[in-house]
């Protein structure tokens, strides 16, 4: 059984930094996507950034503007872990982060940010920045 779970959320004041962790397990396999997604209320889930388990390849999304440059996505094999580090907090990062899983990956930059490809999902961690 695929299981993520996060971890690592919390409140932060504005220009503070986080780490959001998801420990993945349950993959037979290395062909498969972690991505970090983040639903703020009332606004739809966005995917932000997601990584390939087989050879670490990265997607940034595009049209979350400030994005690069502050957000970063990491993993670590050997825990079976996948990391998003989150620099210079604004307010409006203010969301539920979510990790999530596809396999296998998709390798297409549509598909591996958009949440109805993903089949697997953590229960999410609130993070709130503080103005």
């Amino acid at each position: 059984e695929v299981q993520l779970v996060e971890s690592g959320g919390g409140l932060v004041q504005a220009g503070g930094s986080l780490r959001l962790s998801c420990a993945v397990s349950g993959f037979t396999s290395d062909d498969y996507a972690i991505a970090w997604f983040r639903q703020a209320p009332g606004k739809e889930r966005e995917g932000l950034l997601c990584i390939s388990r087989s050879d670490g390849t990265t997607f940034y999304q595009d049209s979350v503007r400030g994005l690069r440059g502050r957000f970063t996505i990491s993993s670590d094999n050997s825990k079976n872990t996948v990391y998003l580090q989150m620099n210079n907090l604004k307010p409006e990062d203010t969301a539920v982060y979510y990790c999530a899983a596809q396999s296998p990956a998709s390798g297409s930059y549509y598909y591996m940010l958009i949440s109805y490809s993903y089949d697997y999902w953590g229960q999410g961690t609130q993070v709130t920045v503080s103005s």
